[in-house]
């Protein structure tokens, strides 16, 4: 790893560049980031931080002090990778066989640090900055942890932001966008229980097998038959699981399913229609179904003021134009959703470009971040605490 970089210094982007490359060479996993972590907070630690470590896991916080403000700023990255083999052959690839940075939390990880330095030396504001560097992101526990672990009764914070990167829009480009931003994340369990048999006698068994095909069929129906067209949803039928052998009707049969949405409203409309079509097949086949539904994270909504606080601070730094209101639809799930339950917020993307590797998708072997977002990324962080705690 580099030399700390020390405060007094001029802003050296390549340093903090060459950074995020050590993160991306030793990528680690879920909440076990204790490297990462200590990387994190022996840097504040040289900065003047307050750091406080072992939240949740090896979740670390930073607090920064100035003035007599009563306003708390909260800032937050995610540190995790993904289990995957990275198949890039630049020189910072991963030097972990299956694990890699394919999501760019080693860019975020960077970006937050760079802020963190700047403003040790550019302390204009006034008031509490609460700097959280969170694990197990990907796994979607990260946030939760930390928050179980009294994040927000021991480090208060009036609101709280965070940022990712957005692979296919340019660098330069960035999207503040007020009110539900990213899906919750559902995982849905049903254990289908009938009565095993031999396969020359089913009618001497209760065969489960035609209870998960009709099942399968059932759930696909939900979006197209029970939710009106602006009501977005994904589900998504991940894994079916029955018997051991051609000729014996098994016991039991399993399904696991992924439901995504971007409104509580839609989420318990899908529930319920869930539950009605377990219990009518109980009816109609003679079975009993176990229903589990476990909440992983909920939807990411955006606070209406805080959003406009945002795009207000981040305006001056992009070029007219640039600071986009929306994006695509996305329905993929971010866990900083938790962290928005309880403190107004806002969760924004910054572009990291196009063509081959930045515009490649996160969680492919081929996405790189771009090192660009270094700066792009700890000047708005830097713009955003000047202004929040002016």
């Amino acid at each position: 790893m580099n030399a700390l970089i020390q405060p007094g210094a001029e802003l050296d982007l390549d340093a903090f560049v060459q950074l995020r490359r050590d993160i991306h060479q030793a990528p680690e996993l879920g909440g076990d980031t204790p490297l990462t972590a200590d990387l994190v907070a022996s840097r504040l630690e040289a900065w003047g931080y307050e750091v406080h470590r072992g939240i949740g896991g090896h979740g670390v916080v930073g607090v920064l002090r100035r003035g007599e403000g009563g306003r708390r700023l909260g800032l937050r990255a995610d540190m995790d990778a993904l289990p995957m083999q990275e198949k890039n052959d630049f020189a910072h690839a991963s030097h972990i066989p299956g694990r890699m940075h394919a999501c760019g939390h080693d860019g975020h990880t960077a970006i937050l640090l760079a802020a963190a330095w700047r403003l040790t030396r550019e302390p204009r504001f006034n008031g509490t900055l609460n700097l959280i560097f969170q694990p197990d992101e990907e796994g979607l526990c990260g946030a939760r942890a930390m928050m179980e672990d009294g994040l927000f009764q021991r480090f208060p914070c009036d609101a709280i932001f965070a940022l990712h990167n957005m692979p296919g829009i340019p660098v330069g480009t960035a999207v503040v966008q007020s009110g539900p931003t990213m899906a919750s994340s559902e995982r849905v369990g049903l254990h289908i229980k009938g009565r095993g048999g031999h396969g020359a006698m089913p009618e001497l068994a209760v065969d489960p097998i035609p209870v998960l095909a009709s099942l399968i069929n059932a759930i696909q129906t939900i979006k197209s038959r029970n939710l009106a067209v602006e009501e977005y949803a994904v589900i998504s039928i991940g894994t079916v699981a029955a018997g051991t052998v051609y000729n014996i009707i098994p016991d039991d049969a399993r399904m696991l399913v992924s439901v995504r949405t971007d409104t509580p409203a839609t989420r318990r409309k899908i529930n319920q229609r869930l539950e009605e079509i377990v219990r009518g097949h109980e009816q109609l086949f003679g079975v009993e179904i176990e229903l589990e539904i476990t909440q992983l994270a909920p939807a990411l909504v955006n606070s209406e003021a805080e959003t406009e606080l945002l795009r207000t601070s981040l305006t001056p730094l992009f070029e007219p134009g640039l600071v986009l209101p929306r994006a695509a639809k996305v329905m993929g799930t971010e866990d900083f959703a938790w962290m928005l339950t309880e403190v107004p917020g806002c969760y924004f993307m910054l572009g990291n470009g196009e063509g081959e590797f930045h515009g490649c998708s996160v969680h492919n072997p081929h996405y790189d971040f771009s090192d660009a977002l270094v700066r792009i990324g700890s000047d708005c962080w830097v713009k955003l605490a000047e202004d929040y705690l002016a």
